[in-house]
Parts: structure tokens; sequence; C-alpha cells
């Protein structure tokens, strides 16, 4: 049998459940989760090997208009996931309204690119009203596959892994086949950190902060890691830390948990604070960040 590969790029409206649906295709948590728009802010790949296939998936942030320099950058990464996918999952879901950003659609449309349009929470939802989605879907992408899900539940996930593996061109491996992404453990614990920070606080501050890693060293026991959670402004760096402490203590305590079961090791996790001023409109900034 002839090997099959290619690029399948995961594109949507914030909060639909890309990240969701990107976990339960790999079967890892390769994205952060969070109720919160911008949760992921990078392309991030995901790949599942079998002995005569490999899909490359890609995770992408939300569709949005941007308001500033990294959000700019944000809709370069979905901008790119038109041009190199091999398939798109295009990701809807039963709450946000049909054709919201009607200009991203046309370019889906007009990218040439097969399409699988997935209805995701459909729990939350009725088969009537399902259907009426799904009607409307087939509508605005003719010939197009549309599966009804629920990624959280992953319910319906398969019937989508098998279609995908039907459209996938034959073509060699991208990666080696025991590879489960092209990302390297410091950007994970970066996510891991940033999950917290956006599931621990509120407004403004969860946006405005980047994380970086300073210093990863792994023995045989435990992995030891320094990393700086930058902000813009001063006022942001005083809500990090806490009242004596307290919130960057628990930042810490809950990355470290995820982190420790992420690496199967123990962490001794160091984290500071420090202000890198209006970072997220300073193309150096972004640069030293990884938004290129």
């Amino acid at each position: 049998m002839a090997h099959k590969a290619g690029f399948v790029n995961i594109i949507g409206n914030p909060n639909v459940g890309k990240s969701t649906i990107m976990n339960a295709l790999v079967g890892e948590k390769i994205s952060i989760i969070t109720q919160k728009m911008q949760t992921t802010r990078h392309r991030i790949k995901g790949i599942v090997s079998g002995e005569d296939f490999q899909v490359v998936y890609s995770d992408t942030p939300g569709i949005l208009k941007p308001n500033y320099k990294l959000q700019e950058t944000m809709m370069k990464f979905v901008d790119s996931a038109l041009i190199d996918a091999d398939v798109i999952l295009f990701v809807t879901d039963v709450i946000e309204t049909p054709g919201k950003n009607p200009e991203y659609i046309e370019k889906v449309r007009k990218s040439n690119v097969p399409v699988i349009v997935l209805i995701n929470k459909i729990d939350l939802s009725n088969q009537d009203a399902v259907m009426k989605l799904y009607n409307h879907w087939n509508e605005v992408f003719p010939g197009a596959n549309v599966f009804p899900i629920s990624a959280k539940e992953k319910f319906n996930i398969e019937p989508v892994f098998d279609r995908i593996l039907e459209l996938l061109p034959e073509a060699p491996p991208y990666f080696g086949k025991d590879e489960l992404t092209d990302r390297n453990e410091r950007f994970f614990l970066q996510e891991i950190i940033r999950e917290k920070i956006l599931l621990n606080y509120q407004k403004e501050i969860p946006y405005s902060v980047e994380v970086a890693v300073e210093e990863f060293k792994e023995t045989d026991k435990i992995i030891h890691v320094s990393c700086v959670i930058y902000v813009e402004r001063d006022s942001q760096k005083g809500i990090i830390i806490g009242h004596r402490g307290e919130m960057i203590k628990r930042v810490g305590t809950e990355a470290r948990k995820d982190a420790e079961e992420f690496f199967n090791k123990k962490i001794f996790m160091e984290l500071f604070v420090k202000v890198a001023k209006d970072w997220r409109e300073k193309d150096k900034q972004l640069k030293n960040f990884g938004y290129e």
C-alpha cells in the first residue's frame, strides 16, 4: 500500500474548540485549552503516524481583526495555514452565529484545498438545531464533508480521521515516525505556564503576558527550570505577583504539577516577573518571543 502524508490545518473563529479537536485527533495534549479568546497564539503542529501514513495537524489562532502587532502576527499564522494545507478542517460550533467573519470563509472557499467542516459542541444542542447547521454548512461549502462532533466527549472523531486519510496525497513522511510535534520542550513549558495565567487572572492581564524559559537543565531524576513572565506595565507586575506572592505561587504550583505529568519527571521551577513595556507592539520583542 502506498504511503500517505500531508498537512491538515485547523482553522476557525475563537472559542469554537480548535485546540480540543487537535488534542483529540493527536491523542495527546499538544495545545493549551481555556475558555478565553486568543488562548492559541502560535501554529502548533501535532504529528500522528502509522505504518502507511503520517498526518501533520496544525492548530492555529482564532480568526480575528487585529488590534495590535501581536494579533497581526497571529493572523499571519492563520493565513499561512491556508497556503500550505493538504486538507483544511474548518471548525465552527453550535453556539456561534453561522457566517461570522464571512470574508475569511470566502478565503477558505477560494483556497482550492479540500475542506472538512466540523460542527463542534453538539452535546450542548439538540438534533433539530444541529441539522439546521449541517444544512447551512453544506450550502456554504458545497462538496465538503460536514461532521457534527463533540471534541470534549470525543464523539464522532474517528470518522473525521478516516476521511482525512482518504484525502491525503501519497507522499513520504515529513517527520520521524516517533515524533509527536515540531515544538521543543521549552515551548511546552512556556505554554503550560501561560495556560495557568489565563485561568487565574482576569481582564487584560493574560493577554499582556508572555513567558520565556531562561534555563532548562535536565538530569536523570529532575528538571530545573527558570522562567520569566513578561508583562507590559509595572502595575501588571504587582497583579501577577499578588499579595505576599500568593498569586505567582499558585501559578507556579499548578504549572509544576502539569509539567511533571507532561515530562514524567520531577520539576524544580522558579518564576520571575519582568516588565517589557508595550511588547505586543514592538517588532523586536515579538521576534524574540518567537512571533515571526
